[in-house]
């Protein structure tokens, strides 16, 4: 478990990048994050450390537990954006609201959401 939202960021920004390609590196972390490559050599480090990625050859990968929490969270995202357009909400908005709330909602709230959006009823 990551005790921060940022960490939970790094997480599900290696999980799209690596969408794209297999090999992600810091320099494409930080820019798709809008911070510092030292930023993300810290949070890196932290993230080695709690065995949710492996780094080599300057090559980042997820582990099977990091990409396990990283898609979970993902999946958290877009759940709650997709909530967020159907209740009016322009895609824009709904979706920096989706990255702040995907780690605060309590499971009770976010089951709820999903059952609304998913099928239509609260």
């Amino acid at each position: 478990m990551i005790e921060n939202e940022s960490g939970e960021d790094y997480l599900e920004a290696i999980l799209r990048l690596s969408a794209e390609k297999q090999d992600v590196h810091a320099v494409e972390v930080a820019r798709e994050l809008g911070v510092s490559k030292p930023a993300v050599t810290k949070a890196l480090r932290i993230l080695v450390q709690k065995g949710y990625v492996e780094i080599a050859a300057n090559h980042i990968r997820l582990t099977d537990s990091g990409r396990a929490y990283a898609s979970s969270v993902y999946e958290k995202h877009r759940l709650i954006t997709r909530f967020f357009i159907k209740l009016g909400v322009d895609a824009e908005t709904a979706e920096a609201d989706a990255c702040r709330m995907e780690h605060l909602v309590s499971p009770a709230t976010y089951a709820a959401i999903k059952r609304f959006t998913e099928e239509g009823e609260a």
